[in-house]
């Protein structure tokens, strides 16, 4: 059996690294190499031409020395010989100064020195006529002793005349030299930037790395992508803030449920919230889990997590819906518990029926069955001659059967009348419907316990106000009510309370009114709302003017046949 084929070793590819770490330490590394080799370029560059200049200066500086009116006498007064003055003199210069040569020349351009003795008494190598036009020269030549660095001036008497000329000339070579002797030197200073900047750039790499969890670009964009998708795609709202409490992100939930556009990013977030609990939860001066708030018509659970650079996110939850369900399961176990209290009723009334049928006192059932039937009748149409709205009527109706079950008197304000011109009747719905069931929750098992609701148009404006004869509400709990999240209540089964109140409250605040609470004249809590613009205009509304009368219809006491 032949053994099973291996599988080749893979060869190692080496090119372009893909960690964010490596490719900025590796053009880092090229930028600071790539700037330390200019650098040393742009100064050697110069510096060539800065020491031909230098040399040139000096020799010009030595030429102008020598040339003395004494020299220009002795000039005068002998001959170009090799043991003249003149040599003598400029041979002792030359020793003296370090320079190459020091030629002193008649009018006619013949030599009177030269380190050279034999070449005195010749004509020089090159053109002396600037000099010898009273001019000074500084260049770089080369002449019968090779390239040098030379000055030249006119050689003038005591009486100014130009005799002749002097030309030093210092050796090229030695300039070279001190050129390539300051190489080492910068390329030292060069090498020892150069380190100082691969350290620098290799401890900023490490910060970046560490920072960037030594991922890859490619891994940087996927997760960015992947980030925009998840942020956009989940139906929870997403709000992060910075350390200095700016709005760094909003995605698309968090901007429906706050009710904010994109602008809102860059800005303090109590300058895109304003004041109120919502901006205190997300800022983090309010500090909890699942944290229930109100923003706008949203009933809205908050969650927040600090991040280690003094920011913060939080997540938002939409508990509109499941709020309102729970509401309505409360209200439906209400319904339960009445229903099951109406059918003993009901079943102790048939009883009764029956008793008078078998007694044959027909005259007494017929007044039984009447005196039930009429009250029924009676309980509709109190509601309905004061409210006109029919999704208010039928509310107050039903109110009236829950309050009689539990032994509450609900009864209708003589000052009690509302139009059927609501603008939003399934609004105020919700904040008669809060009001009662609170009202009805603290009246229940009082002596007396009784509600009265008044509702009335002025003008436009609906005045709303519910009272009961329960315990009241002390006065340093009359704006705390109308918090998310506070009750004294148990929690029912969905297990959140403390959310009716300041649904009220926004509503009205909505429409520019209010919802306050104050003590009651006959003891417990009142509950005013006032809700300007609720009503369209005059006109919409058959009733008769001789209604809007507060006394006109009395005071009656909705209630049911017990």
């Amino acid at each position: 059996m032949s053994p099973a084929p291996t599988a080749p070793a893979r060869r190692r590819r080496f090119g372009w690294p893909q960690r964010v770490f490596s490719q900025v330490l590796l053009m880092q590394l090229a930028i600071v190499t790539g700037v330390t080799a200019l650098v040393t370029g742009l100064f050697l560059a110069p510096l060539s031409a800065q020491l031909d200049d230098q040399a040139m200066r000096r020799a010009l500086a030595i030429a102008q020395t020598t040339a003395s009116p004494e020299l220009a006498g002795e000039l005068t007064s002998s001959r170009p010989t090799a043991d003249g003055p003149v040599q003598a003199e400029a041979e002792w210069i030359r020793r003296a100064t370090g320079a190459e040569y020091i030629v002193v020349m008649d009018g006619r351009g013949l030599r009177w020195s030269h380190p050279s003795p034999e070449r005195i008494g010749r004509v020089v190598s090159t053109d002396p006529s600037q000099a010898l036009a009273g001019q000074d020269v500084m260049e770089i030549d080369s002449g019968t002793l090779g390239r040098s660095a030379r000055g030249k001036v006119p050689l003038r008497d005591t009486e100014g005349t130009i005799v002749g000329a002097v030309s030093v000339g210092i050796e090229y070579d030695s300039v070279r030299a001190r050129l390539l002797a300051a190489i080492p030197g910068l390329l030292a200073y060069a090498g020892g930037a150069l380190a100082v900047g691969a350290l620098a750039a290799w401890l900023i790499s490490r910060r970046l790395q560490r920072q960037t969890h030594d991922l890859a670009f490619s891994d940087i964009s996927a997760l960015l992508a992947e980030r925009e998708a998840m942020l956009h795609g989940i139906r929870e709202g997403v709000v992060a803030l910075d350390g200095a409490g700016r709005v760094r992100l909003l995605n698309d939930e968090a901007q429906r449920l706050l009710g904010v556009g994109p602008e809102a990013i860059g800005l303090p977030l109590q300058e895109v919230l304003g004041e109120g609990r919502t901006g205190d939860v997300l800022a983090g001066r309010v500090t909890g889990e699942d944290l229930l708030t109100v923003r706008g018509s949203r009933v809205l659970v908050a969650n927040r997590m600090p991040t280690d650079d003094g920011g913060a996110v939080a997540t938002l939850r939409d508990r509109t819906e499941l709020e309102q369900l729970g509401r309505e399961l409360d209200s439906t176990r209400g319904l339960i518990d009445a229903l099951r209290a109406q059918d003993h009723e009901h079943a102790n009334r048939l009883h009764t029926l029956l008793g008078l049928l078998e007694l044959e006192m027909y005259e007494e059932a017929v007044e039984f069955v009447t005196e039930v039937v009429g009250v029924h009748r009676t309980t509709a149409e109190q509601v309905t001659e004061r409210v006109h709205d029919p999704l208010l009527a039928a509310l107050l109706v039903g109110k009236a059967t829950v309050a009689a079950e539990r032994g509450v008197s609900l009864r209708i304000a003589p000052a009690t009348l509302l139009p059927d011109r609501l603008v939003d009747p399934r609004g105020l719905v919700t904040v008669v419907g809060n009001l009662v069931d609170n009202a009805l929750d603290a009246a229940a098992g009082t002596a007396d316990a009784r509600v009265e609701i008044e509702m009335r148009a002025e003008g436009r404006t609906v005045v709303l106000r519910v009272s009961d004869s329960g315990p009241g509400v002390p006065d340093g709990q009359r704006e705390l009510i109308f918090t998310e999240g506070w009750t004294t209540k148990e929690l029912p089964a969905h297990g959140k309370r403390g959310l009716g109140l300041p649904l009220v409250r926004r509503f009205a605040e909505r429409q520019g009114g209010s919802a306050a609470v104050r003590a009651a004249a006959e003891g417990g809590a009142e509950f005013r709302v006032v809700l300007p613009d609720a009503l369209t205009e005059s006109g919409a509304d058959g009733a008769p003017a001789a209604q809007a009368e507060g006394g006109a219809v009395g005071a009656p006491e909705v209630r049911r046949a017990r």
